[in-house]
């Protein structure tokens, strides 16, 4: 069983940057991918940024350039730098988890945190 939580959502103005955390507890961090997800209202939910256990990231192509994804494993934790947001980028951002990064890439792996608000408007 692993365990997500998620912080650093919040209003930020256009242009601006917010840092998202996702701290893991309860298996070997180290083992899994680690994703964000993020769903804005009326609108499906989408893979954001995608960090592999070696590292490897991948990106949805609308935050290519503005949006970095990051892992601590001493800390257990994932990042998610967002930079010069966009109103578009407002939606609820959720961590995800699973040994596979296929799951975590293609529809979301096992675990999910319970979601940080991000609203980007003036």
């Amino acid at each position: 069983q692993v365990h997500l939580v998620e912080s650093g959502g919040g209003l930020v103005e256009p242009g601006g940057s917010l840092r998202l955390s996702c701290a893991a507890s309860g298996d070997i961090f180290s083992l899994y991918s680690m994703g964000w997800y993020r769903q804005a209202p009326g609108k499906q939910r989408e893979m954001v940024a995608v960090i592999s256990s070696s590292g490897m990231t991948t990106y949805v192509e609308s935050v290519k350039g503005r949006f970095a994804i990051s892992r601590d494993n001493a800390k257990t934790t994932v990042f998610l730098q967002m930079n010069s947001l966009k109103p578009e980028d407002t939606a609820v951002y959720t961590c995800n988890a699973d040994r596979s990064e296929n799951r975590v890439i293609r529809y979301g792996g096992r675990y999910w945190g319970q979601g940080t608000q991000v609203t980007v408007s003036s």
